[in-house]
């Protein structure tokens, strides 16, 4: 049921279904998918029944008016499923997992292009020092998926050594992903299962670490995870994401958003009805939780290619950046009919800020109509106002895109039973 009359900044959307483990994942990642940003909500499952209740907006901060637009969330929310974006049907998969480098988003591509692989579709996530990618290609002369047996080995073979290279023997990975999951649900369960929660950063950047609390309510049994972080798009699809994936089940859950901050609490037990019962795992769920989110927190500068497809474009683009020091943190890459709109979040080589002269270059080398920056990382501001403030001169320019919870800093429709944050 979808209202706009309860709350003054959001439109609500209320789903109740009968409980079954994954379907509170299931609903979040509807709205998600449909470029909604969740504001609040609450989450109740007690018993064999489940209700969500929340509060979103379009990617602007309106609410949503559009009565063609609500009706495709409801057909939507009434038909959920888990599988991937019929978008991606007709195509090769490729799922790649390594030790993270400056260049090698370059050489994959390069290799793909030099083995006759059209790159559709693609979703590279960087953290702590790993990489792991989705790739949906297509043979470039005949359009149609990669079927060919010995051509799948070669591909496999040769990204399997690009992805090695000097010294990632053990952990490289290559293989053809059977293609039934959501593409970025996949890529969580892949740096997962890399266990890029345990490692430690190589780059320590500027943006802060979520706050992760997790204690047992002994008289009700659950596990109560609290998280306080900076809020962004997707925010509880990826925690939800991960809870799921590790076999717990959510059974109460409030989001808050204020400012530039999301507040979230989850009451949850295993799938088997118990709460975490030691430390150590009280400490994997933080870390792995931790993780979840940093995934896709965008490192570095956001620039946006959007040029006619032809072959060999991504690996010349990639190429340039390489050649120029850049190092790719965040990738997705879309194809639709004859054109390409690619998004790269690019620092130097060190996972420092890149230089605005460099990313220039960069530009005029691959087309200023075609690269065009569309978002700086906040330290940016700070530096140009650190220098008009001591050389009065002015730094570089750019506007950061709207969080989440900006909109929504006067009037947040809470309900009584939620727990107040400090």
């Amino acid at each position: 049921m979808i209202d706009n009359a309860v709350c003054a900044n959001a439109t609500r959307v209320m789903i109740d279904s009968a409980r079954k483990h994954g379907i509170l994942l299931e609903a979040v990642q509807v709205l998600t998918d449909l470029n909604l940003s969740i504001k609040k909500a609450y989450i109740s499952s007690d018993g064999r029944w489940f209700m969500d209740v929340f509060h979103v907006t379009d990617l602007n901060g309106n609410k949503l008016t559009d009565e063609s637009v609500i009706n495709y969330i409801e057909q939507s929310l009434e038909t959920i499923h888990y599988a991937r974006s019929p978008s991606m049907d007709g195509l090769t998969a490729l799922e790649l997992t390594g030790t993270d480098r400056v260049g090698l988003l370059s050489e994959v591509f390069a290799v793909l292009s030099d083995l006759h692989c059209n790159v559709v579709e693609s979703k590279v996530w960087t953290h702590n020092g790993r990489i792991a990618s989705l790739i949906y290609v297509k043979d470039c002369d005949s359009g149609t998926p990669i079927e060919d047996s010995q051509k799948i080995d070669r591909i496999e073979a040769r990204l399997r050594n690009v992805l090695k290279g000097d010294n990632d023997i053990r952990s490289a990975k290559t293989s053809i992903s059977l293609g039934v999951t959501h593409t970025e649900r996949r890529l969580h369960q892949m740096m997962f299962a890399d266990r890029d929660y345990e490692r430690k950063p190589i780059i320590r950047t500027s943006g802060e670490s979520p706050v992760v609390l997790v204690q047992n309510c002994l008289e009700r049994g659950y596990s109560v995870v609290n998280i306080q972080c900076k809020d962004r798009t997707k925010l509880l699809f990826d925690v939800v994401c991960t809870l799921t994936d590790m076999q717990y089940v959510v059974f109460h859950a409030t989001v808050n958003t204020a400012a530039d901050r999301a507040y979230l609490e989850f009451f949850m037990k295993h799938t088997d009805g118990t709460p975490i019962s030691s430390e150590a795992e009280k400490q994997r769920v933080i870390l792995c939780l931790q993780a979840s989110i940093e995934r896709r927190a965008s490192q570095g500068v956001r620039l946006e290619l959007s040029a006619a497809d032809r072959s060999g474009l991504l690996a010349e683009v990639t190429r340039t950046f390489r050649e120029n020091g850049l190092n790719v943190t965040r990738a997705e890459i879309s194809t639709t009919r004859d054109s390409v709109l690619n998004v790269f979040y690019v620092t130097d080589g060190a996972g420092n800020l890149a230089d605005s002269k460099i990313i220039e270059s960069v530009r005029q080398k691959i087309g200023l109509n075609n690269l065009k920056v569309k978002e700086l990382p906040s330290i940016y501001h700070k530096k140009a106002e650190d220098e008009e403030k001591n050389q009065h001169s002015g730094g570089v320019g750019g506007a950061m895109l709207l969080s989440l919870g900006s909109l929504v800093r006067r009037n947040l429709c809470s309900l009584g039973w939620i727990r107040s944050y400090s």
